[in-house]
C-alpha cells in the first residue's frame, strides 16, 4: 500500500509547477489515498476554497482534508471565524476531516486548530479535550490489527524543523494517542518534511510531517511525503521538486500490537 501525505497547499500562493507534478506523480502511480493535512488554502477564500477542492477532487483517489489555520476566516473577519468557519469550503467540504478505512490502515482526523486562543499568536496549535477525545474514540474503533494514523494540521511536539507549532496541549495529546495504540501522527504547518520517533513506555509513536506544494518555502524545495505500508510495516520517503531522489526519512517501523 502507498499514502501521499501532502499539506500547506495554499492557494491563493501555490505553485502551479509543484501541483502538476504532485497530480502527475498520483495519475502514475496511483497511491491508495491522498492525506491532506491543512492550509489548502493561503487566505480562506471562497475561490481559493473552490479551486483547493477541485483540484483534489479531480486526483481521483480517496482524499481526506484537515483544517489548517490558513484555512479559517482570518482575524479582521471576526463573526465568520467564530460562528461559520468552514462555511466557505465549497468542493471540499465533503473532504473535511474524513475518516478512511483501508485494507489493514484506519486514517482519523484530530483537529489542532483553534478559533481563538488565550495567545496572541492564533496560528500555533491547539487541541482541545473535545478534538482528543473524538480522535481517540475513532482509534478504539478501529479493526483489531490496523494501522492507526492520526491526521491533524500541527505538529503535537517540535520535529526539529525551522518552522515551530507550539501546541497547546500537544504532548497530552501525543501521549494519550500512543496509550490508545496510535502508530503515527502525521502533521503539516512547518513546511518541511520530518519523521520523528517518539517513544511513550514500551510503544513508539512516529511524528510524521509533510512539507509545501506552495511558494511559502523554508528549508526544502516543495515536497510531500509518500509512505509504504507492507506486511504491517512503514516508512516515510521524503519527495521534492529538485534533481534529489525520493529517500527515506524514517526507519521501516514495525505496527507493534495494540
Amino acid at each position: 500500500m502507498k499514502l501521499f501525505h501532502v499539506s500547506d497547499v495554499h492557494f491563493g500562493a501555490e505553485d502551479p509547477k509543484a501541483l502538476d507534478w504532485f497530480a502527475r506523480c498520483v495519475a502514475d502511480e496511483a497511491p491508495d489515498a491522498v492525506i491532506m493535512t491543512g492550509d489548502l488554502t493561503m487566505r480562506a477564500r471562497p475561490s481559493e476554497f473552490d479551486a483547493g477542492g477541485k483540484w483534489l477532487q479531480s486526483l481521483g483517489v480517496p482524499v481526506t482534508i484537515e483544517v489548517g489555520n490558513h484555512d479559517l476566516p482570518y482575524y479582521w473577519d471576526p463573526l465568520r471565524r467564530l460562528f461559520s468557519p468552514y462555511k466557505r469550503y465549497g468542493a471540499a467540504e465533503r473532504l473535511i476531516e474524513k475518516t478512511l478505512d483501508l485494507p489493514g490502515v484506519s486514517i482519523i482526523p484530530l483537529k489542532t486548530t483553534a478559533r481563538a486562543q488565550w495567545r496572541w499568536n492564533w496560528s500555533k496549535g491547539h487541541v482541545s479535550s473535545g478534538a482528543l477525545r473524538d480522535a481517540l474514540e475513532l482509534a478504539d474503533a478501529a479493526p483489531k490489527g490496523n494501522l492507526i494514523f492520526v491526521a491533524g494540521h500541527h505538529p503535537l511536539i517540535e520535529g526539529g524543523t525551522r518552522g515551530t507549532a507550539k501546541t497547546r496541549n500537544g504532548e497530552k495529546a501525543l501521549a494519550a494517542l500512543a496509550e490508545a495504540g496510535v502508530h503515527a501522527i502525521l502533521s503539516g504547518h512547518v513546511h518541511d518534511p520530518f519523521d520523528k520517533p517518539v517513544q511513550h513506555g514500551e510503544w513508539t509513536v512516529r511524528m510524521i510531517g509533510a512539507g509545501t506544494l506552495s511558494k511559502r518555502l523554508r528549508s526544502s524545495p516543495p515536497a510531500f511525503n509518500e509512505i509504504r505500508i507492507e506486511a504491517g510495516r512503514f516508512e516515510t520517503l521524503a519527495r521534492t521538486l529538485s534533481p534529489e531522489p525520493k529517500h527515506p526519512i524514517s526507519q521501516t517501523s514495525h505496527a507493534g500490537a495494540r
